[in-house]
């Protein structure tokens, strides 16, 4: 029977949930597959360590050397994070002629274009499903099964952490400081949430889909990038009034009239009553369109140690199987090598509709002053509710949901409201999604 040996680099969270699938479950995995998969050798850091999972002493090394270029392991899984040692580490992989599977998102969506290039001269495929959207098998779908679509639009809620902390500012009325704890409590959220709630965690995956979706990988710097620490439940009280709940929403999406990509996450509200709304705690998904399949929606775990290691392994199965004899070689339906260069729609030229909550002075007169800025811009009034006191923040608080406007237009009129002499705090912008 044949034998597939198989290198791992690192043994965290992900790394442990791997290990232990190759090693209590080889067996079911051979019965499956017709053949062994056999984890031949694990690098750590530190031998030491105290792990989730310790797979025997005698596959553990502190030497990549040990896994990388050998002859006798034709496949490695790198899931150290970070962007180096990992970059040099896999394209060495690449070029001593081993596959490779990664979870990487930030890897892949700095350096993936050099490293899909360099899997291109060597002929050896780099497979990322678990990179992404976790358990969820988006990667897969959007490379294979939805291949002959023109992909309009890609919508997803992609970092558990921050839908966690959003679901339980909604349900449990919890402030951001008070669920982040939570999380952090739960291990949820790192002891440095930095990369979750500013957003570059999602955003990293976004990019990820984007090339996957269009062909067309955009720089980090060149998306617009907000997170959710800025979120107040007096936020979330007035989405709900509307009928709109708040996610951190990654958009990837044609713009039918001027052909550019509009790519950009931040807090967004949707309509309560969609799919994508009822997404709640550490769960992710993936809302896709596309010109021939329509809608597809995707929801599932988005990490986690077994969920993504189960997204890993499904990674290593395809690879296994490329490597048998009778295989023959899989040209990918997409690689980084081939990506255009499109310009991305300026976030201040996005047309949309927005959420405003102003804080005012209780006097005659507030609503016309503010109402006669944004008409000056032509940002028109859709809904206009005004609450009680606001103690916090000084003064009444004035709510307006605005019909589809240009971004450039609404920060203009919002830079001249803000010199009103009637408000008593920096206006709440919040964009809303009705697409979904």
């Amino acid at each position: 029977m044949t034998t597939i040996n198989v290198g791992l680099l690192g043994l965290g969270t992900v790394g442990s949930g791997v290990a232990k699938i190759m090693l209590e479950d080889a067996n079911l995995l051979t019965q499956k597959l017709g053949y062994d998969i056999r984890l031949a050798k694990v690098c750590v850091r530190n031998l030491n360590s105290t792990r989730n999972f310790s797979p025997p002493a005698e596959l553990l090394t502190q030497d990549a050397n040990d896994i990388i270029g050998q002859p006798n392991i034709p496949l490695v899984i790198e899931l150290m994070g970070g962007l180096e040692p990992a970059r040099t580490l896999v394209l060495k992989a690449l070029d001593a002629g081993q596959h490779v599977v990664t979870a990487n998102k930030a890897l892949l969506a700095i350096h993936g274009r050099e490293i899909f290039q360099k899997a291109a001269e060597t002929g050896r495929a780099v497979k990322f499903e678990a990179a992404v959207a976790g358990a969820i098998p988006v990667i897969r779908v959007l490379k294979e099964a939805l291949t002959a679509n023109r992909i309009q639009s890609v919508f997803g809620i992609l970092n558990g952490t921050t839908n966690h902390i959003l679901t339980r500012m909604t349900q449990d009325k919890m402030t951001f400081q008070a669920a982040l704890g939570e999380a952090q409590e739960h291990g949820y959220a790192e002891a440095d949430p930095t990369n979750d709630v500013e957003g570059f965690d999602a955003a990293h995956k976004l990019l990820i889909l984007t090339a996957l979706a269009y062909g067309v990988q955009p720089q980090l710097a060149d998306i617009h990038v907000e997170g959710v620490t800025q979120l107040e439940p007096a936020d979330i009280a007035a989405a709900a009034e509307f009928g709109y709940v708040i996610k951190l929403l990654a958009t990837s999406a044609l713009d039918p009239k001027s052909g550019l990509l509009e790519i950009r996450l931040h807090p967004t509200m949707l309509p309560a009553n969609s799919l994508m709304a009822g997404v709640n705690g550490v769960m992710n998904a993936v809302a896709i369109r596309g010109h021939a399949c329509g809608d597809i929606f995707l929801s599932g775990a988005g990490a986690g140690m077994m969920p993504t290691a189960s997204a890993v392994m499904g990674d290593v199965i395809e690879a296994s199987r490329d490597l048998q004899p009778a295989a023959s070689p899989k040209v990918p339906a997409l690689g980084w090598q081939n990506l255009q260069s499109w310009s991305v729609k300026p976030q201040d030229e996005t047309q949309m509709a927005y959420f405003l909550r102003f804080t005012v002075i209780d006097k005659p007169g507030v609503l016309s002053a503010i109402s006669g800025v944004l008409g000056r811009h032509d940002i028109s009034l859709a809904q206009v509710i005004q609450k009680g006191h606001d103690k916090e923040r000084g003064g009444v608080t004035l709510i307006i949901l605005t019909h589809e406007a240009k971004e450039k237009n609404l920060l203009t009129s919002l830079r001249e409201a803000d010199e009103l002499d009637c408000l008593t705090a920096p206006t709440r912008l919040i964009r809303v999604e009705n697409r979904l």
